[in-house]
This record gives structure tokens, sequence and C-alpha cells, in this order.
């Protein structure tokens, strides 16, 4: 009965781990989608009014700069 028992919790904390993993992989997905969206719409607004973009990003282009964090595509890193 102890071993039945400990088989269902074993599948219970299986099924759970998996769904956690997919969410996990989906909000990664997202999150890479996001930022090199960002990146796009920088990029357009840099493009369309550059003497704003660099008047007023003074605080922005620090960060952005010191990071140096580019897109991966997901497909890179899975092996």
């Amino acid at each position: 009965m102890l071993t039945g028992a400990a088989v269902i919790v074993a599948v219970a904390s299986l099924v759970k781990a998996r769904r956690l993993a997919k969410r996990l992989e989906r909000l990664t997905e997202s999150y890479w989608e996001l930022r090199y969206e960002h990146g796009q719409l920088r990029a357009r607004v840099n493009r369309l009014d550059p003497e704003t973009a660099t008047s007023g990003a003074g605080n922005e282009t620090a960060p952005v700069g010191s990071g140096a964090t580019a897109f991966v595509p997901l497909s890179s890193l899975k092996r």
C-alpha cells in the first residue's frame, strides 16, 4: 500500500515537473521574442528621429552598451 502511494506521488510530481518545464520554455521564448522586438523598435525610432534618440537617450544608451546582450535564437541554445 505504501509503495502504491509512493508511485502515485512520483507520477503526479513527474506530470507537474513536465508542465512547469513546458511553461518555462514558453516564457523563455516569449522573453527573447520581446527582447528582439524591443531592439527592432528602438532601431526604427533611431532611424526616424536620430536627433531625439541621441539627445534624450543619454541615460538609456549607457546600460544598453554595457550589457551588450544580443538576440540569440532558442534553436541555437537547444543541443
